[in-house]
């Protein structure tokens, strides 16, 4: 039993990372932000398979959909994009899952863990865009870190420097997306919960 219980986690969580893989790549442009914010849903199977199947499933999730889309597709941002992911991920599993634990693991724990989540996530963005993934970007393209902000920026003329494009760019967008991620995998969450209620002892 405890062998058959592993090999449908094992394939549960393949199944969400392959999914999360191809949302990944199912990408679209956000008006008035940096060419390389794009909003996906690839962050939906994670939140199931955390909520379902525990944070390491999550966390597998999160690291094997980063590396379909660099076999599949490639990099559009020199990798500074997907090391940003990668650096988030506990950022993303580890309060999720806190909350969620401890709280009972009910819906309302799914809606307040999702809840702590989104201001988490952002900060953590924001963080990473001022001293991590724009220094990166001005390096790689031999440029002063504003000159790279205002290249990467030109379609808002309003973000000129890094306190602008942090306030008018990464917190928006931040909040956009992650708060979409949450309210649809909340959702799917709510209506497969009754049907995998097999793989809940895992999760303790």
């Amino acid at each position: 039993m405890k062998t058959t219980w592993t090999t449908q986690k094992l394939i549960t969580t393949a199944m969400l990372a392959a999914a999360a893989g191809a949302l990944m790549s199912l990408e679209f442009p956000v008006p008035l932000m940096p060419p390389f914010y794009k909003i996906d849903f690839s962050d939906v199977p994670s939140i199931i398979a955390l909520f379902l199947l525990g944070p390491v499933s999550a966390a597998w999730v999160e690291i094997i959909k980063i590396l379909i889309k660099l076999v599949t597709v490639g990099t559009t941002t020199m990798y500074v994009g997907e090391l940003a992911n990668l650096l988030g991920v506990v950022l993303f599993v580890l309060p999720t899952w806190l909350v969620y634990s401890r709280m009972g693991k009910t819906k309302k724990a799914a809606w307040l863990s999702l809840g702590v989540s989104i201001p988490i996530r952002t900060l953590f963005a924001c963080f990473c865009n001022a001293f991590i993934t724009l220094p990166l970007y001005a390096k790689a393209m031999e440029l002063p870190l504003d000159q790279v902000i205002q290249i990467v920026s030109s379609v808002n003329p309003a973000i000129n420097n890094l306190t602008t494009f942090i306030i008018l760019a990464t917190i928006p967008f931040n909040v956009l997306k992650i708060g979409l991620n949450c309210v649809v995998a909340y959702l799917l969450y709510d209506r497969l919960r009754s049907a995998v209620r097999i793989f809940k002892p895992s999760c303790q």
